[in-house]
């Protein structure tokens, strides 16, 4: 499964807006703490990993010094730059300048780092006695995993897309032999002659075309879902939605089954009328148990959504 989309970032950090905000001030007070004692940011930076940026401003919203850079692969492109730069236009440092509470940006594309991310400023003496103001850029994607407790998951996640790649090009490998099928099978029943030899290899034909089609979609689902895209796995819709997708493939092959033994009933062959009709009981006993499944699980997602809004609210 992919990384975490930003769109579903932005609506986590929505829903635990509080929570980090004041995870992040724990945060901005370490750091601070950090350069008043002149201390390494080493535990800080093992401690969490979703910090990426720190440099400090002065009253005009000039940058002081270069860029402090928390991860290594940032070293060595922005660990030199910065210093002097005008950032005075940016909307937080007009916040922090009139307001000597810390300030928290709405999540954006960083032009550094190139990731979603969010800032939190604050302003802090100096030791010339002016303002001074430090601010820190967030990862918001890996912060979220981090609150979450989803960083080892995420860590795996291209194992897992290995893993999902390898059963796709199997189930895709599956469909190439059944449409093979097909096709010789329509070629052998163009050239045949004698078609009443076998009366049900046409619809053999339509059986092999099903479950190729059948196969293709449960292959491109998981290719979506688990490789292309990201799954929350926090959200019921997610699990809902792959089940929902093999159920339908069952069936699927059920009915197929189902058909074939009916059309052998309808030949003269009685013995197969009722597995016949016990097969289409129990296609119609799966339909109704999704259906069933499928509202009583949006029903509750939807109370859940509701309860955190109101969480959020108050």
């Amino acid at each position: 499964m992919a990384r975490m989309s930003y769109l579903s970032a932005i609506e986590r950090y929505e829903e635990q807006q509080v929570l980090i905000h004041n995870l992040l001030l724990s945060i901005l007070a370490s750091v601070q703490a950090s350069l008043t004692n002149k201390q390494e940011y080493q535990q800080l930076v093992n401690q969490y990993p979703f910090l990426e940026l720190q440099y400090c401003l002065n009253e005009q919203g000039i940058q002081q010094g270069y860029n402090v850079c928390f991860k290594r692969q940032y070293k060595k492109k922005l660990a030199h730059v910065g210093a002097g730069q005008d950032l005075s236009a940016r909307p937080y440092f007009l916040l922090a300048s009139a307001s000597p509470d810390p300030h928290f940006t709405s999540p954006y594309i960083s032009t550094a780092t190139k990731h979603l991310c969010i800032s939190v400023i604050k302003m802090i003496p100096s030791e010339k006695g002016k303002q001074q103001f430090l601010v820190i850029d967030v990862c918001l994607t890996e912060l979220i995993e981090f609150i979450m407790g989803d960083i080892k998951r995420a860590r795996m996640t291209p194992y897992f897309r290995v893993g999902y790649g390898l059963i796709v090009g199997c189930l895709f490998c599956l469909v190439i032999y059944l449409l093979y099928k097909v096709f010789a099978g329509m070629v052998d029943l163009v050239l045949n002659e004698d078609i009443q030899s076998d009366p049900l290899k046409p619809f053999t034909i339509i059986i092999f075309v099903t479950l190729a089609l059948a196969i293709f979609d449960l292959g491109k689902t998981i290719l979506e879902e688990e490789i292309l895209m990201h799954k929350d796995i926090f959200r019921h819709s997610s699990t809902r939605r792959t089940i929902t997708r093999f159920i339908s493939t069952i069936l699927i092959a059920v009915s197929i089954e189902a058909l074939l033994t009916m059309f052998k009933a309808a030949l003269g062959q009685t013995e197969y009328v009722i597995p016949a009709v016990l097969m289409m009981f129990a296609v119609v006993g799966l339909l109704v148990a999704l259906a069933i499944y499928v509202y009583l699980g949006a029903k509750a997602e939807d109370v859940l959504t509701q309860v955190q809004r109101l969480k959020v609210k108050h």
